[in-house]
């Protein structure tokens, strides 16, 4: 059996990243959910970092829609072996046809090792996993495994993807890399490409907002790696990051330029957009600007 493409899912141009959601209590991401559905964005991905288990959070999100594509970005491979990764994969793969994608990801080194684990060889461990998710015993109802893409930022996870899955989701990183990706992957593997998003008036308010995102990923080595790897130097990736880089990086401004941007990802290669909405107050669900970016959908819509 090998990995499929999306098969019947339709994930849309427009994907949103739950963010600051999955820290909100399950009664409030079910109402966020259903409006995102609502709306029109096509998929909604999550992370498993922290909060809830990958499966249970996108049981979540499932059971509180009726069409929305939902997608683990990413269910952390180290969390859980690979029998169990697949039977979770094809319980939701039953239980909510053609609307769950399984993103898999090494995640980082010093989270791997708190779980007791060597991240020395992350695309080995990637490629073995992958192998016994494929050979793992099912005997649950008859449900064929979601579609897989990887969290691949490097050539040899995005090679690897290209290979064996239904595609990529690189994460916190430039049109550049998305068009490099894109090369490397071929025309047929789905991509997903992260867009961090800030509705700002002026660089000075965006910066104030969005440098608590650019301070964070700019301290994980895969993401700096990854930089450093398209040219960028030492000096602009010093948390929060130079101009250059947040205008690379990160959306901001009014909706036209969102759309801008959007658009710039799209034209290089990548079939999705995920708008990765990073507001002043992550305590309060960023349903105003959902609202104020869903014009897109129209605009955009395949």
């Amino acid at each position: 059996m090998s990995l499929t493409r999306l098969g019947n899912i339709k994930p849309g141009r427009l994907g949103i990243f739950s963010g600051a959601l999955a820290a909100q209590p399950s009664t409030i991401q079910r109402e966020v959910a259903a409006e995102i559905q609502e709306l029109g964005y096509g998929t909604l991905w999550f992370g498993e970092s922290v909060g809830r288990e990958a499966f249970a959070q996108a049981s979540i999100f499932l059971s509180a829609t009726s069409k929305l594509v939902i997608a683990s970005g990413i269910a952390n491979i180290w969390a859980r072996d690979p029998m169990a990764m697949g039977a979770g994969g094809r319980a939701l793969a039953e239980a909510w046809p053609d609307r769950f994608i399984l993103g898999l990801g090494v995640s980082h080194a010093p989270a791997v090792a708190a779980r007791g684990h060597d991240y020395a060889r992350p695309v080995s461990a990637m490629r073995g996993y992958l192998d016994q998710m494929v050979q793992a015993p099912w005997r649950g109802p008859e449900a064929q495994l979601p579609p897989i893409v990887l969290a691949a930022l490097g050539p040899r996870m995005v090679g690897l993807a290209a290979e064996r899955t239904a595609g990529a989701y690189p994460y916190f990183t430039t049109a550049e890399h998305i068009r490099l990706v894109r090369e490397q992957l071929g025309p047929e593997p789905f991509l997903a490409a992260d867009l961090p998003v800030v509705l700002a008036r002026d660089r000075a308010e965006a910066r104030t907002i969005g440098d608590v995102h650019t301070n964070l990923y700019l301290r994980l080595d895969n993401y700096r790696n990854n930089l450093l790897r398209l040219g960028w130097k030492p000096d602009e990736l010093e948390p929060p990051g130079s101009d250059d880089l947040f205008d690379a990086v990160v959306a901001w401004g009014e909706t036209a330029t969102v759309h801008e941007r959007i658009n710039a990802l799209l034209s290089v290669g990548a079939d999705q957009v995920v708008l990765n909405l990073i507001t002043r107050d992550r305590s309060v669900p960023y349903l105003s600007e959902l609202r104020t970016l869903a014009s897109l959908n129209s605009v955009l819509a395949d």
